[in-house]
């Protein structure tokens, strides 16, 4: 195996030397006066006991509607104000201020639509004097900037949408991209304000047709995909120089009729030829978004913003869109060009399975990005190569050890019987330490029941799994027919098993499926009680409280709606009877055996997490970290009022890993003293937000109390604090990039203070990961050698002493079994063979870059040394792959399947984002674009 020195980047930064790069635009903002009558109109179409709280509009139906009609139109920031020197709108060529004005009616008209509200429209849009509307030139200095007192730097807002724009038209400038005799031309895309960044598609769309396999009629099934790029403007903390990231992918296009929604919008990429509404531009070949959503009421698709009272349909545009109906029944025409538009829909994982796999392998993605570093120069370059620490011993050690390999191809009978024997002895030691660990965390006693679907496969299945992982053959006291019994010196484990019966049925209203909202709730509290009384039941029948519950359910394929999706119902339900839960989907026939044993094994072992069970790993670094060290990682559990779920959760909670502690402690901002980590979970179920956290400031304040509350508890001890700063920093915004301070800390409004001020051991972490770009896409170099995987930590090329940042990559995954870091999808690359060779339909995978900020230390620590400690903190044994975060934060983002209403991880597809600018995972950006009249 290749080992790499260097770590290549997709950032780009100013060429050195570089102080002046401006552009000009035509720019609009609305003018100072439309404050209040804009305001007024508003506050009018809200309930009167919230109307003097409102301060701000909602703009952000207005940014969508010009996405899709005015696609070359740059909407700018999350607070656009109401002032000429804070423009909203960008463009390089002037548009029509006729349009915008028709534009800016439909808006109005959109902020209070009823009938009461018609006539407060027509005087707030007489009174406003829109003939004021007027596009400025002006030039755009795309490197204005202030500096943090960190020594950050802080970009002006709306370079985080015009720079990226401006690089992504010289992109698109390009000849197009040519590897191995084919060629792709990418496309501008319109994108939304409040993601940020710019967007480019390659089209027409690559398609392949799997081998074989035939659909209706015998016919071949062609599958649709694309290549995307995307750019985003990012910093680093405690660094003065800007970064454009630049990130590669696979969008995939529903290429089969009538896409399996799950009640969601999907986005659909536009390419007219003619305006879609009169006045505006000739289209630019540059794609616009708009959504498609269902409505149960019509029961059929309906453009978003496009009802009889939408945007859309006020200017007169839905007739120049793609009949919705006629678009999801036969989207793969729409691909080749109808009436004027190409047309495409996203493909999402929800929708279920595609012909073509997700993301790039290292060198496409390498060659991509040598090919858009044409377009960047002279005035952007690639950031140097990052460098593998120094740091010699970087895993940590093992306490369960590795199998041996068994050479079944090249080894002799008697080389492979031997390696397989000693592969029984390492199972048998790792059962042993397994077993010794589930003692300590369960106090010596685990008592389970298994809810089944009288499937005798997936029962054996899991005994099985339960045996081999703790090493219980030898030591069963009772077998079946529904109870299993192992005793042995330090553990006793039992597991009651009956079928899960009505339980598992689709949740129903009255024999319908429930409408979201009420109707859901009212059937959610219904089974979640059933489940309760259950739990109860088998722990009076057994004699034994029940700790852990393993739950055979259906997996959500299988339930049309969400709404009929028991699975959140179940876990509360079992949490209410203080049992922590793991769900396993039934054996389906296409199912293979290793497969299964796989599933069975990987559900136990997490099932065994859930009760407390934890390997931490052991650091190699020796006495620089202190024997009696505390990790703490803080996170906020956040609940949304959304489509299924009526109740808002914010939950602040803490993970404490303390060494020679029997199991994980946790604790939240309702409880006054740390607990077992099961128990904080089960805790969390049916939490609902009070009334007096409904604002962020309230919800800031909280935060730091109970950050502070949490510290005070540990200041004798050493402690090392984690923070995520996509979940965090919005509720402690000195976690932002411009707020940290070196060996400092700010608690909620309160002053910057030194860190020892709140404990002389106190040190603290901040980690990043990938989501929104944050960091960037990378690959594996050492000379000559082609880009590849490579798990390691790496130290930016000028780094010192005083280096606070570094980076931590986890290596090829172990179901990465086949794939090859030179396959490609977009382009054919010559094989060993020296053939082209092409493989769109399997899933890459590339590692997700981690940054580690070490903010606060002791000055005698190494920030390097500890950022070691952080990466080690990935390498679990317990688990088959590194961690996507250090173990504490892992185990504390958890705790979210205990108070989201559904947890489909699958649901975002890897190194696919949604459309439109935002990733779909990262809780650090606004619900709504306003003009803030704060």
């Amino acid at each position: 195996m290749v080992t790499y020195s260097n770590l290549g980047t997709a950032a780009f930064i100013p060429r050195p030397g570089l102080e002046d790069l401006s552009q000009p635009y035509y720019t609009l903002a609305f003018p100072a006066e439309w404050r209040d009558p804009v305001l007024d109109l508003y506050r009018l179409s809200r309930p009167e006991r919230s109307r003097d709280r409102i301060k701000q509009v909602p703009i952000r139906r207005l940014n969508a509607v010009l996405k899709t009609l005015v696609p070359d139109i740059i909407a700018v920031g999350a607070d656009a104000s109401f002032d000429e020197t804070l423009p909203w709108l960008y463009a390089r060529e002037q548009p029509s201020e006729a349009l915008m004005r028709r534009f800016v009616r439909a808006w109005l008209r959109d902020l209070n639509p009823s009938e009461e509200g018609f006539r407060q429209f027509t005087k707030t849009a007489r009174d406003l004097d829109l003939d004021k509307l007027q596009w400025q030139q002006r030039q755009v200095d795309l490197l204005e900037h202030t500096l943090s007192v960190g020594g950050t730097r802080v970009p002006s807002d709306h370079l985080y949408r015009v720079l990226p724009s401006l690089l992504a038209d010289k992109i698109e400038a390009l000849p197009p991209y040519f590897h191995c005799g084919e060629e792709m031309t990418f496309k501008r895309v319109a994108i939304d304000a409040i993601g940020g960044g710019a967007e480019l598609i390659s089209w027409p769309p690559r398609t392949h047709t799997p081998k074989g396999k035939k659909t209706d009629g015998n016919q071949p099934k062609t599958w649709y995909y694309s290549g995307y790029i995307r750019l985003v403007l990012r910093t680093v903390p405690f660094s003065s120089i800007p970064r454009v990231h630049v990130s590669c992918g696979i969008r995939r296009w529903v290429s089969t009729p009538n896409p399996f929604t799950r009640g969601r919008a999907i986005s659909a990429y536009l390419l007219a030829s003619d305006p879609l509404i009169e006045e505006a531009p000739q289209p630019q070949q540059r794609f616009a978004v708009a959504r498609l959503e269902w409505n149960s009421q019509t029961q059929s698709m309906k453009w978003v913003h496009g009802g009889p009272e939408g945007m859309l349909s006020g200017l007169s545009a839905v007739d120049n869109l793609p009949a919705p109906d006629v678009f999801v029944k036969e989207p793969d025409r729409w691909i080749q060009g109808r009436d004027g538009v190409q047309a495409a829909l996203v493909h999402h994982a929800m929708m279920g399975y595609h012909g073509v796999g997700v993301g790039l392998m290292p060198n496409e993605r390498r060659r991509l990005i040598e090919w858009v570093s044409q377009a960047m120069e002279p005035d952007f370059v690639l950031a140097p190569p990052l460098n593998r620490s120094a740091i010699k011993k970087d895993n940590p050690a093992r306490q369960l050890k590795k199998k041996p390999p068994v050479p079944t191809k090249k080894g002799t009978d008697q080389e492979i019987e031997e390696a397989r024997q000693q592969g029984a002895q390492v199972e048998a030691q790792n059962a042993t330490i397994r077993r010794e660990a589930v003692a300590d965390a369960v106090a010596g006693t685990l008592s389970v029941v298994l809810l089944h679907q009288n499937d005798e496969r997936v029962i054996d299945r899991l005994l099985a799994a339960v045996e081999d992982s703790l090493g219980l053959s030898g030591f069963c006291v009772s077998r079946g027919p529904s109870d299993w019994t192992w005793s042995t010196p330090k553990l006793s484990v039992t597991v009651h098993a009956e079928p899960l019966g009505a339980l598992g049925a689709p949740l129903e209203y009255d024999g319908k499926q429930p409408r979201k909202g009420k109707q859901h709730e009212q059937v959610i509290d219904g089974r979640r009680k059933e489940a309760a009384r259950r739990i109860r039941e088998i722990a009076a029948t057994t004699g034994t409280p029940t700790q852990l519950a393993i739950i055979v359910l259906d997996d959500k394929d299988k339930f049309k709606q969400r709404t009929t999706d028991p699975k959140f119902a179940l876990r509360i339900g079992c949490a209410d009877a203080g049992v922590v839960t793991q769900f396993i989907r039934p054996i389906d026939d296409s199912d293979k055996d290793d497969d299964i044993d796989h599933r069975a094994r990987a559900s136990w072992d997490d099932a065994l997490r859930q009760a407390g069970m934890r390997f931490v790993p052991q650091h190699s670094l020796g006495a620089v970290v202190p024997e009696d060290l505390n990790q703490v990682a803080f996170w906020l559990v956040k609940r949304r009022v959304d489509d299924t779920n009526t109740s808002a959760q914010f939950t602040p909670i803490a993970v404490l890993i303390r060494p020679k502690q029997p199991c994980i402690m946790a604790r939240s901002s309702e409880m006054n003293d740390w607990v077992p980590y099961p128990q904080l979970l089960t805790s969390l179920t049916g939490l609902v937000r009070p009334d007096a956290l409904k604002t962020a400031a309230e919800q800031q304040r909280v935060t730091a109390e109970f950050i502070q509350k949490t510290l005070y508890r540990l200041r004798p001890y050493p402690t090392l604090i984690l923070t995520h700063a996509q979940n965090t920093r919005n509720r402690w915004p000195w976690l932002q990039n411009p707020g940290m301070v070196r060996d400092s800390i700010r608690l909620g409004d309160g002053p910057l203070q030194h860190l020892t001020l709140h404990g002389r051991h106190l040190r603290i972490a901040r980690i990043a990961t990938s989501s929104r770009d944050e960091t960037p896409q990378c690959w594996a170099l050492d000379g000559d050698t082609p880009g590849g995987h490579s798990k390691g930590l790496w130290v930016a090329n000028d780094a010192d002493e005083n280096t606070r940042v570094f980076y931590s990559t986890s290596g090829k995954t172990s179901t990465q079994t086949s794939i090859t870091i030179d396959d490609s999808k977009l382009t054919p690359h010559i094989g060993k063979d020296g053939k082209p060779r092409i493989r769109p339909a399997d899933n890459a995978w590339n590692p997700t870059m981690l940054e580690l900020t070490m903010i606060g230390f002791d000055d005698r620590d190494s920030a390097e040394q500890w950022a070691m400690y952080l990466h080690q903190q990935r390498s679990a044994d317990d688990y088959r792959d590194e961690l996507g975060l250090p173990l504490a934060l892992h185990v504390a983002q958890l705790a979210d399947q205990y108070a989201l209403p559904y947890d489909y991880p699958g649901e975002t597809d890897a190194d696919e984002p949604e459309p439109g600018g935002t990733d779909g995972t990262d809780d650090d950006r606004t619900g709504q674009l306003t003009f803030d009249f704060a």
